[in-house]
């Protein structure tokens, strides 16, 4: 999946000649958190996110002691080295540098012009999705050796027992490399049987696991 299929495409901006109030108020208005900063081509050069913002933000108790800091342009609070992404990179590429940059966000451009933008809630989102975690259905974990024709293997099985596969991930088993864990998302609210069937064949149910699977 690339980020364009994910990114959010009606952005919400400002110039840099906006105020500092301008932004207070379209972050309230539009309940927003980040604001990409463009000029009169819609090329990026800033970004302003809600703790810039609050930062500016004078206290309520003296307002009217620095409400002229409110009518300063946002050019002198936003972030102008940002990090962006483009609308053809993988997304789990894009989440892995929210994960490394710790930031809340990226600005998509292509050219140098805005076209979108991401927002951690958006990689949530589409992270419930391929997981199929919205949708009914039940989580199993298998616990095989990395060798290849596992998955069509365990794949055959449920397919005997009719049923469907919402998702598959792989992870690691701990720090054994020869180990590997699949994690099924399987289209069932009971799946006894094909844990059942799964464990004849050989394979080793981590989950679910416990007397109650048993009986």
């Amino acid at each position: 999946m690339i980020i364009e299929d994910i990114m959010i495409k009606d952005v919400i901006t400002l110039t840099q000649d906006a105020t500092i109030e301008q932004a207070i108020e379209t972050v309230k208005e539009k309940k927003i958190r980040h604001i990409p900063i463009v000029d009169d081509n819609q090329n990026l050069v800033g970004l302003l996110c809600d703790v810039d913002i609050r930062s500016a933000t004078p206290s309520i108790f003296r307002i009217d002691e620095y409400k002229d800091d409110l009518l300063k342009p946002v050019s002198e609070i936003m972030v102008k080295e940002v990090l962006t992404a483009h609308p053809l990179d993988f997304v789990e590429e894009v989440a892995y540098t929210f994960y490394d940059r710790r930031i809340s966000c990226m600005p998509v451009v292509s050219n140098q012009r805005l076209i979108g933008i991401v927002t951690e809630t958006d990689l949530l989102h589409t992270y419930v999705e391929l997981t199929g975690a919205n949708q009914p259905g039940s989580q199993i974990e298998i616990k095989v050796r990395n060798r290849p024709g596992t998955l069509s293997e365990i794949a055959a099985i449920i397919k005997r027992m009719n049923a469907n596969v919402n998702s598959i991930f792989i992870y690691p088993f701990k720090d054994d490399p020869a180990v590997k864990v699949l994690v099924l998302r399987v289209q069932t609210m009971n799946p006894t049987k094909i844990i059942d069937s799964l464990s004849s064949e050989g394979f080793e149910v981590i989950w679910p696991a416990g007397p109650e699977m048993e009986s």
